[in-house]
């Protein structure tokens, strides 16, 4: 057991956890440390050239606040070095060493993004949840949010990203990429996801997020028809599929006040399935802060949301034995 500070005992003695503190306690239990480590290692750098590396655990829990907190390089830094808990999840102690440097933070992201890496973690761990009952199969639900982009062009290229695109959603314009998920109905955690410019529209990638083995997929009104699209009636098993999406309202014919209206009723009985959708992309939004894109293009920006829906689902699921066990 490693020995304790001062500055450990001191806050030891606290009457109570902030919530970063406990936020960080759980996914410190949950996140499946040794396997990830093992996949990053084979494109790590090794200690035979140059000064000694540090360790691919350190680097990783240091990426991690960074997606958690929607952090920059340079902020990741300057937040271990401010806040004990952050410091105490990245396991370093100021005795012996410091903080590893913004530039060693960058190269590390670089290596996870170039190499496809987070879209490792997340197939992994998806794969456990199959195998142990946690990722039912049979159903998905699928849907989309936009991640807005800055539209300002006071940069060095003078414009806009170019991978970004604006669509009109309701009556307001907005700039940036969609993030499309496919959720799994029953569980629902996510098992797919694809990301492309906003302007792309929900229906065109659905076909990608419905899983070989599913016999149902719900979606809002924006797949209304999908069943109609030449690729899916063009492919077997996705011709096959019950596709219950939800009608627009203005649809719903006029009823009287005293007759039963079976037509809202089944509306709402797939909306009260729809909506485990949403419980994820609040994490993301909301939890995880990241509600505008942090890098330009889509690979970048596909590479962080990976990990970030990967800790999304075990910190979901973290709350629902949490939940239980005080039940």
């Amino acid at each position: 057991m490693k020995q304790q500070t001062f500055t450990d005992m001191e806050y030891n003695c606290r009457k109570k956890k902030t919530k970063r503190e406990e936020f960080l306690e759980i996914m410190d239990e949950i996140i499946p440390w040794d396997e990830w480590v093992q996949i990053i290692e084979p494109y790590y750098p090794n200690n035979r050239r140059g000064r000694p590396t540090i360790g691919i655990e350190r680097m990783l829990r240091m990426y991690l606040l960074q997606i958690w907190f929607n952090l920059s390089d340079p902020a990741t830094e300057d937040a271990i070095y401010d806040s004990y808990a952050m410091r105490k999840f990245a396991g370093i102690d100021f005795m012996t060493e410091n903080v590893p440097d913004e530039t060693t933070l960058c190269r590390f992201r670089h290596l996870l993004e170039e190499n496809g890496l987070n879209k490792l973690f997340f197939d992994a761990i998806n794969r456990v949840m199959v195998a142990t009952g946690h990722m039912m199969k049979g159903g998905t639900i699928v849907d989309a949010t936009i991640i807005n982009a800055p539209s300002s062009t006071k940069n060095a290229e003078k414009s806009r990203d170019p991978e970004m695109h604006q669509t009109k959603k309701g009556n307001e314009w907005r700039f940036g990429m969609k993030c499309h998920a496919g959720v799994d109905a029953g569980s629902g955690l996510v098992h797919t996801i694809a990301v492309t410019a906003a302007n792309v529209h929900d229906v065109v990638v659905a076909p990608k997020l419905i899983r070989k083995d599913d016999l149902v997929v719900y979606g809002d009104s924006g797949y209304v028809g999908i069943q109609n699209r030449p690729e899916i009636r063009e492919n077997t098993h996705l011709a096959a599929i019950d596709y219950r999406i939800n009608r627009r309202p203005h649809s719903f014919p006029q009823v009287s006040d005293n007759a039963l209206d079976w037509e809202r009723i089944i509306e709402h009985r797939k909306s009260s399935v729809r909506c485990k959708v949403e419980h994820v992309f609040r994490i993301i939004k909301c939890q995880f802060g990241y509600q505008k894109v942090r890098y330009r293009g889509l690979k970048k920006n596909e590479n962080r949301l990976y990990a970030m829906f990967a800790c999304a689902n075990l910190y979901a699921l973290a709350l629902a034995e949490r939940s239980l066990r005080e039940a």
